[in-house]
């Protein structure tokens, strides 16, 4: 499974994997495939550096990325002074804050125990964080850089080519990566309807091939709806040179949901089981579909708040439903490829399972070809 850009990054297998886990970021890129590690839920730049160790330890010498979050648009004060935590936090109104209140207080959320921090705080959505993790970044070999919202900082993209690091960028129109292509960037990664997280409402079949034509001869991966070597091949057919895949690895051996009822939640559930909502960070993110997104998307509620106030505001109470397994509640960024994730694998196993499938499928192209010419 070897393409043009996964020779030039020196893997054996053109998948590119976007995981929070380090061990599976690691156990990717160790069977071949390319670990790209995310760095928006580190709140502190120590935290990051002490994960990057760790990669450097168990990736033996061959190549990872980090993916970032940096908005296209930052929170701002007047005269252009970027907002600390505390002010953008209170720029939150109560009206938003009451109903979080509300809906944890229906299904019997109870409060974190006194002195226990909030575990999944996002403050990664705002510019000045994401820096602080380029910070340490920057001093371990990666050898991508990927942003999950548009095009990073000019300066960003300089800094990252002046340490020999490509740049990557999500997109989900061909407007959003001829951007990308004007700004400098080395990959752009079309992502498609059907994937997890932020994602745009073009499906992955018509997005690729209108990407690679787009920013040619630039790199595309496909994203979005993949999760067999099949789908894999047909990415590759479509013009891409690689993969991206992040939902695929929620349910591996070496991920650490922390939490069994919403592992056993991703491998019950089906392709019709997602939807997307602003209810966990303000922006239009694929999750599973529960009470706590339809509440969110309930017309009679107030609606979510814009990037980055959503993320801060609803911090504690993810946290607060992920520590006590609030079932109804209970949800994560997954893709529709969820209905294919029905069992608990290594990401070894997945990685061969991806290799014999687009095997297969090469196979099935080659023969359908052979027999057309004869």
């Amino acid at each position: 499974m070897k393409t043009e850009l996964s020779r030039t990054l020196g893997i054996e297998h053109a998948i590119f994997g976007f995981t929070p886990f380090p061990a599976v970021a690691a156990a990717l890129t160790r069977a071949g495939g390319f670990g790209v590690l995310g760095a928006v839920r580190y709140t502190a730049p120590d935290d990051l550096a002490r994960d990057l160790d760790w990669m450097q330890d168990h990736t033996d010498g061959l190549p990872y990325g980090l993916d970032v979050v940096m908005p296209a648009k930052k929170v701002e004060a007047p005269g252009d002074q970027t907002l600390t935590e505390a002010e953008v936090e209170a720029m939150i109104p109560e009206e938003h804050r009451a109903f979080v209140r509300a809906t944890l207080a229906k299904h019997g959320v109870p409060e974190l125990a006194e002195g226990e921090a909030s575990g999944w705080r996002i403050t990664g959505w705002m510019e000045q964080v994401a820096r602080s993790q380029l910070d340490v970044a920057f001093d371990y070999p990666i050898r991508l850089l990927a942003n999950a919202l548009g095009s990073p900082p000019p300066d960003v993209v300089a800094r990252a080519h002046d340490q020999g690091v490509l740049v990557a960028a999500l997109a989900g129109s061909p407007r959003h990566a001829r951007h990308h292509a004007d700004a400098g960037i080395d990959i752009v990664v079309a992502q498609g309807y059907e994937a997890g997280g932020h994602t745009g409402e073009i499906a992955s079949m018509v997005l690729t091939p209108e990407v690679v034509d787009a920013v040619s001869p630039l790199p595309v991966l496909a994203a979005g709806g993949i999760g067999s070597g099949e789908q894999i091949a047909a990415g590759l057919a479509l013009g891409a040179q690689g993969v991206w895949l992040g939902s695929v690895w929620l349910t591996t051996t070496e991920a650490e949901l922390h939490s069994r009822a919403l592992t056993a939640k991703l491998l019950a559930a089906g392709s019709g089981d997602t939807v997307r909502s602003r209810a966990l960070t303000g922006k239009p993110a694929r999750q599973l579909r529960t009470e706590w997104t339809d509440a969110w998307d309930d017309p009679a509620g107030p609606g979510p708040l814009p990037m980055p106030l959503q993320g801060l505001l609803v911090a504690e109470a993810v946290s607060r439903i992920q520590r006590y397994e609030v079932e109804p509640l209970l949800g994560t960024p997954v893709g529709q490829i969820v209905g294919r994730m029905n069992s608990e694998r290594s990401v070894q196993q997945v990685v061969d399972e991806l290799t014999r499938g687009f095997e297969k499928a090469v196979d099935r192209i080659n023969r359908i070809a052979g027999r057309s010419e004869a």
